[in-house]
């Protein structure tokens, strides 16, 4: 490891991690840096089973902390998602210590509650590939674009409708809908908010859409994007929109402009929209 290699800590807040994906996502850190490859740091909780999730909530909270709260570990990346963050966000607020605010944290899909959670309380958060996304089809590709972001910032890497100047967030659109209207919820008043989705219902996605732009704190929102809705679910009956549709219906029926596409999604193309400015 190089002289002041960064330090990026990995975390499973929700679903558990596989060390054979861990290994390979620390093999390709390894050929992108060749000179000075950053130290990812899995910690092993993120590899215990308890049924669905990553160990109990107690050991995923215990594993968000250590990484957090480690001065010594410049990033946090979330392992992959999956369900349970919303089952250790309140918690491990509350155990954050001042290490914590120097870090940035990265991650999309369920790990979005743990990003909204933290937006909220100031701290830097990043949309953008998780280590699971080695497995997807060109997923090298989107391992490749988190490292080059956290480690050089690489423009690149960023959505390309970012300006600079308006600030942004972005979700899955179900994980969006659920943390709205709980302690979770950040201010979102005049941000850009790009959503995306995969393998829902039409209809499910129209009743989502639905309960996000009635939320008072999204309609103070400069605007909605809509990211790649991919893997749809066929209904025995057709819905008669298509997802681009459903979300233009409800941000004219709300008054939220709709700002077209968003190059986000569940797919090796994710590109990284840090919240805020």
């Amino acid at each position: 490891m190089g002289i002041n290699a960064m330090r990026i800590g990995i975390v499973a807040a929700g679903s558990p991690f596989d060390p054979d994906i861990a290994d390979r996502v620390k093999a390709l850190a390894a050929s992108l840096f060749p000179g000075n490859p950053p130290e990812l740091i899995v910690h092993p909780n993120s590899f215990l089973r308890h049924g669905h999730f990553a160990g109990p909530d107690r050991a995923r909270t215990e594993a968000f902390l250590d990484i957090a709260n480690d001065p010594g570990i410049d990033a946090l990346w979330f392992a992959r998602g999956g369900y349970g963050a919303c089952r250790v966000a309140e918690a491990a607020l509350a155990g954050l210590e001042p290490a914590a605010r120097n870090k940035v944290y990265l991650g999309y899909s369920d790990a979005g509650v743990m990003l909204a959670a933290l937006y909220r309380e100031g701290y830097r958060v990043a949309h953008g590939p998780m280590c699971q996304d080695i497995v997807r089809d060109g997923g090298e590709a989107a391992i490749a674009r988190a490292l080059r972001w956290l480690v050089d910032k690489d423009p690149t890497a960023l959505e390309p409708s970012l300006d600079g100047a308006t600030p942004a967030a972005a979700f899955n659109m179900i994980t969006l809908s659920q943390i709205l209207g709980t302690p979770l919820q950040p201010d979102f008043a005049n941000h850009v908010i790009m959503i995306e989705e995969i393998s829902e219902y039409l209809y499910k996605i129209d009743r989502t859409m639905y309960h996000i732009t009635a939320n008072p704190g999204i309609r103070k929102a400069a605007g909605i994007r809509l990211g790649r809705c991919s893997d749809m679910i066929q209904n025995d009956t057709d819905f008669g929109m298509t997802a681009e549709e459903i979300v233009h219906h409800w941000c004219e029926r709300s008054g939220i402009p709709f700002l077209g596409s968003a190059d986000i999604g569940h797919d090796a193309a994710n590109r990284i929209v840090p919240f805020g400015i």
